[in-house]
């Protein structure tokens, strides 16, 4: 079957069209979204800091004026130190968080292990250095096994298998089958 070229479903200059439409509509969210903010926050300000009125005091009214913005001035820098040390000390915990997750979630990747092929002596070599002369014959210590006394040792039966799953079914063969485990530990 021919390959048919498909048409897009949108021309290019109508997903132009549609793009910049849509850039101009986010720009009129942001826009408005700004305005809003900047009147909450006149709205806020007007409300917690009331206008002045220093027209009339005596110079003794102006000083208790001073000394209670001062005041007012010393509380919020104090919870702003307190907020940002806070702050501060949330940011340093999320990041020993974070560096725990990674740890635990195990993103570092491992890379893949080669066999090496190293022989006990270069390896002593490598570990004590090449001063120490040590050999070491590993294969000097294993005990030799004949094969002709591990063949002595358990003689074959051949019999009929039938027989044999017939006496040991039921209580009286698993009696039998501890009986015969129990008896080689006895001797």
């Amino acid at each position: 079957m021919p390959e048919v070229e498909r048409k897009p479903k949108i021309t290019a200059s109508r997903k132009l069209l549609l793009k910049s439409l849509m850039l101009a509509k986010a720009k009129e969210c942001w826009e408005q979204e700004h305005e809003e903010r900047e009147a909450e926050k006149k709205r806020y300000l007007a409300e917690r800091i009331p206008a002045l009125q220093t027209r009339g005091l005596s110079l003794s009214a102006l000083q208790d004026l001073c000394r209670d913005l001062h005041a007012k001035v010393e509380v919020v820098d104090e919870e702003r130190y307190d907020i940002e040390a806070k702050c501060l000390h949330n940011t340093r915990e999320i990041k020993d968080l974070k560096l725990k997750v990674l740890d635990l979630r195990g993103k570092f990747k491992r890379p893949p292990l080669r066999r090496v092929r190293v022989s006990a002596d270069a390896m002593l070599r490598a570990l004590l250095g090449s001063k120490h002369k040590v050999s070491m014959d590993l294969r000097a210590n294993l005990k030799s096994v004949k094969k002709e006394d591990t063949e002595k040792e358990r003689p074959v039966e051949v019999g009929d298998w039938r027989k044999n799953v017939e006496a040991m079914s039921g209580m009286e063969g698993r009696k039998k089958m501890f009986d015969a485990a129990k008896s080689p530990t006895t001797q």
